[in-house]
This record gives structure tokens, sequence and C-alpha cells, in this order.
């Protein structure tokens, strides 16, 4: 099993145990309606509509969802910036796939493909592809991994800029993330879910390590000191506890950094110090 489980649905088994990042040579709240109305009518289907794309790879016109802005509150984020939303997660709905030759993308990145990109693809996706449905009311938690996990393998297949890869590992996390805490944490799926997501974890870890040694900032659409935070709070989940505190301590004495980005960082950096305590008992 792997972050690539499943793709054998779509002709695409041989990427199973691709590698995301390779490691390379130094060298080289809706106004306007009552409490009540809003519980009543408000339903996942309503906050999304059908956004028509044009797919840059084999020309093919198709219709994607997407949710409508202003339609959901956030109620909080998780400790790598995930946000949480009242009712729904439209979290689901990031990845962008053409139901004909399967390529994919995170929104932010759909459409970036150079003429080597666009041969690639269709090369090694394109001919391969068995087609998936774009007709839906809504996405399951299950349909939402799968057009993530395409997005992660275009974005392997295309050779992307590590921070393409990286954030897309890190938009799957979160959505694999979504499904793993509806279940009960005990449950076989909900560790295997867990199991995936600290791989993407990992990757998204690696990748923007790899993307600010070669990258120009913003990152992946994101300051220097987002990004080294989101990579802070990886590092304490993969318990390389000393490398966590010295991206944290990096923000933290920055005269560039905002307040947000330091008063997130100080609460990480209690996150840090307790989860190495609690490292050093099991």
């Amino acid at each position: 099993m792997g972050i690539f489980s499943g793709m054998e649905k779509y002709g695409l088994s041989k990427y199973e145990n691709a590698k995301v990042i390779e490691k390379k040579d130094k060298t080289s709240g809706i106004t306007g309606v009552q409490k009540s109305e809003y519980e009543v009518e408000l339903t996942e289907e309503a906050i999304l509509f059908d956004k028509k794309y044009k797919c840059p790879i084999c020309d093919f016109e198709f219709v994607s969802k997407c949710v409508r802005t202003g339609k959901l509150k956030i109620i909080g984020k998780d400790s790598d910036l995930r946000p949480l939303y009242d009712k729904f997660d439209p979290l689901k709905y990031d990845a962008i796939t053409c139901e004909k030759c399967g390529y994919s993308a995170i929104s932010k990145y759909y459409g970036k493909v150079s003429t080597r990109q666009i041969k690639s693809i269709a090369e090694y996706i394109g001919k391969e592809f068995k087609g998936i449905n774009n007709h839906l009311t809504k996405f399951t938690y299950e349909d939402a991994i799968a057009r993530h996990k395409l997005a992660l393998v275009t974005s392997v297949v295309k050779d992307a800029k590590d921070s393409e890869k990286a954030y897309t590992c890190l938009k799957l996390a979160w959505v694999l993330r979504g499904k793993r805490l509806c279940l009960d944490k005990n449950d076989a799926e909900a560790k295997r879910l867990l199991q995936d997501e600290m791989e993407c974890i990992s990757n998204v870890y690696e990748g923007f390590t790899a993307a600010i040694s070669s990258e120009v900032f913003p990152i992946a659409g994101m300051d220097e000191f987002t990004l080294k935070y989101i990579m802070a709070d990886c590092a304490r989940k993969l318990k390389k506890f000393e490398e966590a505190e010295r991206l944290v301590g990096t923000i933290l004495v920055s005269r560039n950094a905002s307040q947000r980005v330091k008063n997130e960082a100080l609460n990480l950096k209690d996150a840090i110090r307790n989860d190495y305590k609690a490292s050093r008992v099991e």
C-alpha cells in the first residue's frame, strides 16, 4: 500500500511505487439568512457548481465541481494550516481531472504545462487512462482522494518543480486526514489513511526543503516564513525535533516575519517541546 494505491482502477498501476521527491546531488457564515434556514437549506450540493475547463493535453472540454466562495465559515485550522470549515469540507474539490485523458492538477497549477510536459502526460498517462466520472452531484472523500492522487501522478510524470509536488502532497494529506477523522482511530482503514498521510507529510518536508535551495520566493504562493512554518510542523510530525525547533527559531527572530506567523510559531514551539518530551517516554 502507499499514497498511489488505487491508481490501477484508472489504468495507472505502474505508478504504485513511484518516487515523488527525488533526492538530488547538491552539486547539480452566510449573510441575510437566519441560523435555522442555514441549517435546513445548506447542503453540500448547494455550495457547488460545475466549472468548465479545456484540457491542455487533449483539448477535451469537461466540467469539474467547484465551491461557491463565501458559502462556508472557517471555524479553525490544524497545526499545518489546513482550514477547518463548518458543515462540509470544500478541500475535497481542489483537484481538477480531465475525464478523458487523466491530466490532473491542484487548481493552483492547472494548465501550467510546457510542450515537453504535454507530450509526457499524453504518453504516460493519456494512453493508459481508463476514465473517471466528473458528473457527480458531490464528491465523497474517496472521489477526492483519487483525484488528488491523479494530480500527484501528473506532477511526477511531468517532472514538476519540487514545490508543486510538495504542495500537491500537502493537499492530498489534508483530504486523507479529512476522511480519517470521520472514522474511529482504531479502525484499520483509519490506520492505513494515517500511514498514507504521513508518507505525504514526509514528501512535503523533503520537497519544500529541496525547493528552498533551488526556487525563488514566493514558493507555492507562500512567503518564506509561512513555508518554513509548514516545514517545521511537518518536521515535528516526522519527529525531526531539532530541525523543527531550528525552523521555528528562524521565524521568531526574523524582523520580516508577520506577527500572525510568529504567533503560530510560538504555539508550534510548545507543541514541538511537548511531542519531544512524550517521545522520550515512549
